[in-house]
């Protein structure tokens, strides 16, 4: 496309178009996919770019390979192998430091070998049940994650998608010494990276962490915790069979409590620690809706509804809230006889009465107006029942109601694989594309999941800083900048340069 701006002006005006990204970036009112969009628009109709050249960093073998490292980590996720493997390293901490430390020490090793950006996403609700059943402001931890996240990312090849792109430009560039190609490989970075993570990791765990702020969210403060009971089946095959409630962690789950076990022949009404769990038995809850949640995507137990056995495709359902309706026909009718089973192929799996607490089986509850049902129901169930006049409200939680715990090892395998795979001088691409597909072919996550986890505004991001790098070097405001600083720098040495 001609431009019809004289090259002398080509420069000042790229130089304005980056500044004013920056300042639009900085105030925070546009999402980083928007601005950068806009800006390698204004670059593509001021001829500062052909539109070639713009939009080739979309089909950029970096990119790609951060595409597909979503639907690895959304394997990792959707399988609790991620869970799983943080669970066994934090133990039950027993104060903040503690909490922090098991914390960022773990997520700064898989964010190695994960894209960082995807890792914070599947720790996310990890973060939020430690600090809900520690007691600790969420603030004092989520920048403790995302620092601990960048840090890791720092160490490997594949750990951020800045050095996977760079090492893909490294590739483009031919660049040798000694007749030898340079290039990025799986742990170059490592010997760099590893000191500055364990600095930084030792500064937030010594210094850092005074001056996170200690704020809980307002939106908690001021919710209403609704109560729910709920009653979950130890199956035959639990790995929680055989161990005391303490060992389960049953107790530890902030917001929840154990109020009766009942066994075939017994009820067990003041349940203590070293109370033995045994196959078959029914673990009657009480507790706030998160804690709820968080016990419906524990490993080795499943849910009971009215007497009938767990869905084993629980994965493909979503956790939905209903608020029963005065004029609907489940008012003053047990759990069991309603049919909301047949009628909308959901089950109930808590339930909440306000201003009571609620005892006996949920398939014996008999239905008023007003209580809010929390059902495990196919993918749609809202969009099919948000005006339907047995329910006031319908609201999805965003997470799949358990995990694909049976294919955890599975996942972590595959990552495994994908790791030594690029030790071993397998292109990243390849190595990711294998991967991603072995996490759908293995069932650690399905299609749509995979979809929903690869994070669109990063990657559109990414793919306009490729166009606007280029419009950059077209106007030769990077050779510019770059004869500035060696002239400053270079009586100095190469150390300042750096």
């Amino acid at each position: 496309m001609p431009s019809f701006l004289p090259d002398h002006l080509k420069p000042w005006v790229m130089l304005a178009l980056i500044v004013g990204m920056v300042g639009t970036l900085v105030t925070g009112r546009f999402g980083s996919d928007i601005v950068l969009m806009g800006v390698l628009a204004a670059c593509v109709l001021l001829g500062l770019v052909d539109p070639q050249t713009a939009v080739a960093g979309f089909s950029n073998e970096g990119l790609i390979t951060v595409a597909l490292l979503y639907v690895v980590a959304a394997g990792m996720k959707e399988t609790g192998a991620t869970n799983m493997l943080v669970a066994r390293l934090l133990g039950r901490p027993k104060s903040l430091l503690e909490t922090q430390a098991r914390l960022m020490i773990p997520v700064a090793g898989v964010s190695a070998f994960v894209n960082n950006t995807p890792i914070v996403a599947m720790f996310l609700p990890v973060l939020s049940g430690v600090a809900r059943r520690g007691g600790f402001p969420p603030s004092k931890l989520f920048m403790p994650l995302s620092f601990a996240s960048i840090l890791g990312g720092v160490c490997t090849l594949i750990g951020t998608s800045t050095n996977i792109v760079v090492a893909d430009l490294l590739n483009e560039s031919n660049l040798t010494h000694e007749g030898r190609p340079v290039r990025i490989g799986m742990f170059t970075l490592t010997a760099v990276g590893l000191p500055i993570a364990i600095a930084g990791l030792a500064y937030m765990l010594l210094l850092g962490r005074k001056l996170l702020p200690g704020r809980s969210d307002p939106a908690d403060e001021n919710a209403e915790q609704r109560e729910y009971m709920v009653a979950m089946r130890v199956p035959e095959d639990s790995p929680l069979a055989g161990k005391t409630v303490e060992q389960a962690n049953l107790r530890s789950l902030r917001g929840l409590f154990l109020a009766r076990i009942d066994r075939e022949k017994a009820s067990i009404l003041a349940v203590g620690p070293d109370e033995i769990l045994h196959p078959g038995d029914t673990l009657n809850f009480v507790g706030n809706l998160d804690s709820v949640v968080d016990l419906q995507r524990m490993r080795g137990l499943v849910p009971i509804t009215d007497e009938q056995k767990a869905s084993h495709d629980r994965p493909k359902l979503r956790l939905v809230e209903a608020v029963v309706a005065a004029s609907s026909p489940f008012v003053g009718r047990s759990i069991r006889d309603c049919g909301i089973r047949t009628r909308y192929e959901a089950v109930v799996v808590a339930v909440h009465r306000r201003g009571h607490r609620l005892r006996g089986k949920i398939g014996q509850i008999v239905l008023r107006a007003g209580d809010t049902l929390l059902l495990e129901a196919p993918p749609g169930f809202v969009r099919r029942n948000r005006d339907n006049s047995d329910f006031y409200l319908v609201t999805e939680r965003a997470e799949s109601a358990a995990p694909r715990h049976d294919r955890a090892w599975a996942a972590i395998g595959i990552l495994a694989m994908l790791v030594i795979s690029i030790s071993f001088g397998v292109p990243p691409i390849v190595a990711a594309m294998v991967a991603a597909g072995l996490m759908i072919i293995a069932r650690c996550s399905t299609g749509p999941q995979a979809r929903a986890n690869v994070d669109w505004q990063v990657l559109v991001t990414i793919g306009a800083a490729f166009g606007i790098g280029a419009a950059v070097n077209n106007t030769g405001i990077a050779s510019m900048v770059a004869r500035e600083i060696v002239e400053l720098a270079s009586p100095i040495g190469p150390w300042a340069m750096l």
